[in-house]
């Protein structure tokens, strides 16, 4: 065959293209169980950071941040339908985002403007440790955002109504814009907002304009500047799992017992 031929040139392409799909395929693999790992650490920093156990911006070694989620977090299985805690199962290895799609261990959600469709029977829950006692829990939250879905986590104090800190692990809005939902200077205006009103309906919401600090506006946080879409849908997704459909009778049940 000729070097300079058409069919050399396929043939050649052609290996090359099986070769790479090899090597892709085989590294994919091999690092699989690594990333599975670098995922559960990204996710435990940004339970940390939402529980405002580090400062915003501040960046914990691997060692750091397994060793301070592992004393001081505690991770629970609810039942989003009863509000209860669920017992016997592994908590580690639950993948809520695959029970979502599973219509045998998820429902349907009514319509909603955050966007959520399914929601799983089950969903994990962070409770945060202090000197033996919890002090506050840190609940997953998601919803539809401009370019797609915004996942995330919301500290709740003691009370389930005073916010302690919120943290976006995961986005595709426009960087500088919706993207600073992940910007710590941003992230630091949450702590002490109430997220219910006096009548335990979820009030938080983001609005234009500079807002005052909790005690002035306790409802209310400054929007994300240019990004309209996407501060919305924060408000919305909040208000989706702050309600009954979300984890409204954990928060309610947590608040008849006086604990979480």
């Amino acid at each position: 065959m000729k070097v300079d031929s058409p069919l050399y040139t396929l043939a050649f392409a052609t290996l090359v293209c099986v070769v790479c799909a090899l090597f892709v395929s085989a590294a994919s693999v091999l690092l699989k169980d690594r990333q599975e790992v670098n995922r559960l650490l990204y996710l435990r920093k940004n339970v940390l950071q939402a529980a405002g156990l580090t400062e915003p911006g501040q960046r914990l070694s691997t060692e750091q941040a397994l060793t301070l989620f592992n004393r001081r977090i505690q991770p629970r299985l609810v039942d989003l339908r009863s509000g209860e805690y669920v017992s016997g199962r592994d908590v580690e290895s639950y993948q809520q985002r695959a029970a979502r799609s599973d219509p045998e261990i998820s429902r349907a959600a009514d319509d909603n403007p955050a966007g959520v469709r399914r929601i799983p029977h089950l969903a994990k829950v962070y409770l945060v440790e202090d000197k033996g006692s919890v002090s506050h829990v840190v609940i997953p939250v998601e919803g539809l955002g401009l370019y797609g879905t915004l996942y995330g986590f919301l500290a709740l104090e003691r009370d389930t109504r005073t916010i302690a800190g919120i943290a976006f692990y995961e986005n595709r809005e426009t960087p500088g814009l919706g993207g600073e939902v992940d910007n710590p200077r941003w992230r630091a205006l949450w702590p002490g907002r109430q997220a219910f009103d006096d009548q335990w309906q979820p009030a938080i919401q983001l609005v234009k304009g500079q807002v005052g600090g909790p005690a002035e506006n306790p409802y209310e946080v400054d929007a994300l500047s240019g990004a309209t879409i996407t501060s919305n849908a924060v408000t919305e997704l909040l208000r989706f799992w702050l309600s009954g459909q979300g984890f409204g009778p954990y928060l309610e049940k947590a608040r008849s017992r006086g604990v979480f």
